[in-house]
């Protein structure tokens, strides 16, 4: 097994990565927390196939379960959704002592996490990510949310999970999809901080997508060790860890223009890298090169590269993203493979520019 520490004063977790792991979930978990009262909470989707072993596992070891399962889509990150979830926590006679389980993806895991943070103001909760993205991205440095019909993530807090328990063997039952979308937040761990990493997708792409165990365990642990070294840094994103938004500035305006169900997260993340490299491009900091070699990976991966919507539209929307700091815009921009800045300097006349044009 590996185990990757997040060190954070008084809130620090370490993070499991192995095979078979939530098989023998409950005989780990018992080591970081006393058996108590536990709502786990899931989707429909994840609940038929692994629903019942995580529950399982948790009883042997004498916590005292509920299992709550959501609707899968982006679309269940609402406040709506989390006063359900906060109905379950009351109804299992949950108390400050008591423990929120993620089963899932992204979705499952931010919205736990909000409801962890905010019941009792605080009760611990643990993350078990089922989809690449949530555990190379979600799952890992404490940001829960909700999101708001006029912005992604809007409402929410940094609060982080007690363990984090990756199981590679979930991403067998992944649709291949969306374990291709998942590949773009390692591809983006790549850009922003680990060349080597980069190089390593390029290389071995095949084995990757093909769920080769070395090729899976090498890109989840280093994605894991990047995100960690930044969140270790910059906790609460004062300035360092705005670095992990590569591609999420335009990405996030693309979701919430097209009411998050058009595009999946990765792919409006692919969309949104490759127009933050194209601005690097336009005011001198990059070469065409850094443009070419993301590029070719999201071409690879079969992703999309056009978006139906008006410049200007996107924009407007830029500006209701919690990166704007004081009215500017805030983007991350490629210098090279493995080093990225942060820039508030990006006009909107280089922003029409590059929007306008065809990536």
């Amino acid at each position: 097994m590996e185990m990757i520490r997040v060190n954070l004063s008084s809130n620090s977790y370490n993070i499991y990565i192995d095979t078979g792991l939530l098989e023998r979930i409950g005989d780990t978990l018992v080591k970081e927390k006393a058996p108590c009262k536990t709502l786990l909470i899931t989707d429909t989707n994840i609940e038929k196939v692994y629903g019942s072993i995580v529950t399982e596992s948790l009883k042997r070891n004498k916590f005292d379960v509920r299992l709550v399962s959501l609707q899968p889509g982006e679309e269940q990150k609402t406040l709506g959704t989390a006063c359900i979830l906060y109905d379950a926590c009351f109804d299992h006679k949950l108390d400050r002592n008591a423990l929120i389980v993620a089963l899932g993806g992204g979705v499952v895991g931010d919205i736990s996490g909000f409801v962890a943070s905010t019941f009792m103001r605080g009760i611990p909760f643990i993350q078990i990510p089922t989809s690449l993205l949530a555990q190379v991205d979600s799952s890992i440095g404490g940001k829960v949310a909700v999101n708001h019909p006029k912005g992604k993530n809007m409402i929410g807090s940094f609060y982080q999970p007690k363990a984090v328990f990756i199981d590679t063997d979930t991403l067998s039952t992944l649709p291949a999809v969306e374990f291709v979308v998942g590949l773009v937040e390692v591809i983006k761990y790549g850009v922003i901080r680990n060349a080597e990493l980069f190089e390593y997708i390029e290389k071995h792409l095949y084995d990757i997508l093909q769920l080769d165990h070395t090729a899976l365990l090498k890109i989840i642990a280093d994605s894991c060790q990047i995100k960690t070294s930044v969140v270790e840094e910059d906790e609460k994103e004062v300035y360092l860890r705005a670095i992990l938004n590569y591609g999420h500035t335009i990405g996030h305006a693309i979701e919430t223009l097209t009411n998050y169900n058009k595009y999946r997260h990765g792919e409006a993340i692919a969309i949104g890298m490759l127009y933050a490299t194209k601005i690097a491009i336009e005011i001198g900091l990059t070469n065409n090169k850094v443009y070419e070699r993301q590029l070719s990976l999201i071409k690879r991966l079969g992703l999309p590269l056009t978006i139906d919507l008006k410049p200007g539209d996107i924009v407007k929307t830029l500006y209701t993203d919690k990166k704007v700091i004081s009215g500017k815009l805030r983007f991350i921009l490629p210098k090279k493979i493995g080093e990225v800045i942060i820039s508030d300097e990006v006009t909107e006349e280089i922003l029409y520019k590059i929007l306008n044009a065809p990536l």
